[in-house]
């Protein structure tokens, strides 16, 4: 006759070393569920200009395709107009961050981080440099706290792009955007020392 209580306890650690061999695997059958893609991510792009100077650009790259639709928009001069103060990309305003002083375009800046913003036009883009950093869009842009702006042509790319592109061209040198079939070529160099 078995005893049911000896039977019992014998049962616990048999269940207990049961759980240990089929438990994790079944656990680990349960999927996460990917993440989904963010309409505009957050990109970077960085280059050393000399040995004691880099410039980065810090921003959220927005798309052509809709992210609600996935239609195909138009950008300039449609979801982007003419004319009007453009936070040069997507979310929080972009930033433009200098370790030494640097020209735009001919123009000095100190170094630092600043937000960047665009006025485009279909055969120009103004570029604005602003003190303001840390702000949503161009919302609360405001023109007293621009520390250079420089005018500079556009340029029709064969090529399309499909996502807001900023590089930092070492070779040309310059603070290259692109995005649809439009390219913004802005002069970058180290400033000059006095």
């Amino acid at each position: 006759m078995t005893n049911p209580r000896l039977s019992w306890h014998l049962s616990i650690p048999a269940l207990a070393a049961l759980f240990l061999l089929v438990g994790p695997p079944a656990m680990a059958q349960k999927s996460i569920p990917p993440e989904k893609a963010p309409a505009s991510p957050l990109a970077m792009t960085a280059k050393k200009l000399d040995d004691t100077t880099y410039v980065k650009v810090t921003y959220h790259s927005p798309r052509i395709q809709d992210p609600k639709t996935g239609e195909k928009r138009q950008i300039f001069g449609k979801l982007v107009p003419y004319g009007e103060v453009w936070r040069l990309g997507a979310n929080q305003a972009t930033e433009l961050t200098t370790t030494g002083d640097i020209e735009l375009a001919g123009k000095k800046l100190a170094a630092g981080t600043y937000s960047l913003f665009t006025i485009p036009q279909a055969d120009k883009w103004t570029l604005i440099v602003s003190k303001d950093v840390g702000q949503w869009g161009a919302y609360k842009y405001d023109k007293t706290k621009d520390v250079l702006r420089v005018d500079v042509p556009t340029k029709k790319s064969a090529d399309t792009y499909e996502a807001l592109t900023i590089t930092v061209d070492e070779k040309t040198p310059a603070l290259n955007f692109a995005w649809e079939n439009t390219q913004v070529s802005v002069p970058l160099s180290v400033a000059k020392k006095k």
